[in-house]
């Protein structure tokens, strides 16, 4: 059974079930094992393409297995930017490489990254994009402005790189931009390249919600185990009210969040009405069931919790990171309330 309950294909069931088994026996696959073996690189290409033909529901399911597995940032940039481009750009010569894993795509918007650069009514673009997920390693990059679409390559004579490895482990990437009018590629512009870029940024968010879920529901996983193990003065740990009202605490968050999660999911898949009202409710809800889950998993294995030996300390700082990366709680509930006005 997928992490997350969405109404599923056979073809979508056969995602899951392949994922799900590469990943028990390669705890932390890369992504030439990614897009190699697993074919997660085409994901959300076009057939004619050589990819998949998924979409939003495909990306959440491969994004909330990936995350017990801190496999899933850098793809998530990937499988976006493709999922915009094939859209924009059928014809690109760029797809068929994407789609094999040959080259590397990431997408620069809001979501995926801490600040962006300037985009000028001339098409020059100046300023900084920080902690960009997926871009130390891309071959070019998607910048998904409100003013523009541009296609950028990630050329170092023109976009200046800082990589950082962050605290959970991942790499992310600063940009510095200085590019003149005719060093990006334009593919969409005004109204259009708005519209497209807030899907495109409310992708992002969702495949990170489901991503924060995998890991939420592993670290449940681990706790409700070593409950079980533990024993205290005679007795397994399971058995202390206190901490079975802890677990219970921690599953009903996880309930909530996976459940706003799933129909941001299918929102955003759709590209119906109420999708930043949806997108906003699971950023907050999984922000919240982040910390209350890894605060009381932590809390059940002690000071266990925090050691190099177990998962659990790397799942809860990844689960932080991803809080933090969907931006201010504030800016959500405000755009919530603006949606549902």
């Amino acid at each position: 059974m997928a992490i997350l309950d969405l109404p599923l294909r056979e073809d979508q069931q056969m995602l899951v079930d392949s994922v799900r088994r590469y990943i028990a026996d390669h705890a932390r696959p890369g992504w030439r094992e990614l897009a190699d073996v697993l074919g997660l690189a085409g994901l959300s290409l076009p057939e004619a393409a050589g990819g998949f033909g998924g979409g939003a529901c495909d990306m959440a399911l491969v994004m909330a297995e990936l995350g017990p597995a801190f496999a899933g940032a850098d793809w998530l940039s990937h499988a976006a930017a493709a999922f915009v481009l094939c859209r924009v750009a059928p014809d690109l010569p760029l797809l068929p490489d994407l789609a094999a894993g040959n080259r590397r795509a990431a997408i620069v918007c809001p979501a995926s990254a801490a600040e962006m650069p300037a985009v000028e009514a001339d098409g020059t673009i100046r300023g900084i994009a920080t902690l960009v997920a997926g871009a130390a390693e891309a071959d070019v990059l998607l910048l998904a402005d409100e003013a523009a679409l541009l296609l950028i390559a990630a050329d170092r004579d023109k976009v200046e790189q800082r990589h950082r490895i962050m605290h959970d482990g991942t790499v992310s990437a600063d940009l510095a931009f200085t590019l003149r009018p005719g060093d990006a590629e334009t593919l969409a512009a005004g109204a259009e390249a708005r519209r497209i870029a807030e899907r495109a940024n409310d992708l992002v968010l969702a495949g990170r919600c489901a991503e924060a879920v995998g890991l939420i529901q592993r670290m449940i996983a681990d706790s409700v185990a070593y409950l079980g193990q533990r024993t205290q003065f005679g007795k397994p740990i399971g058995s202390f009210q206190a901490l079975r009202h802890r677990a219970a605490d921690m599953q009903l968050a996880a309930m909530k969040a996976t459940a706003l999660t799933e129909t941001a999911v299918l929102v955003v898949d759709a590209d119906s009405a109420g999708r930043a009202q949806a997108v906003s409710a699971a950023c907050v809800e999984v922000s919240d069931a982040v910390r209350i889950v890894g605060e009381g998993a932590v809390q059940i294995h002690g000071a266990m919790g925090l050691t190099e030996e177990l998962s659990l300390g790397s799942h809860f700082k990844r689960g932080l990171a991803i809080a933090a990366a969907m931006g201010p709680r504030a800016g959500h509930l405000a755009r919530f309330a603006e949606a549902a006005a």
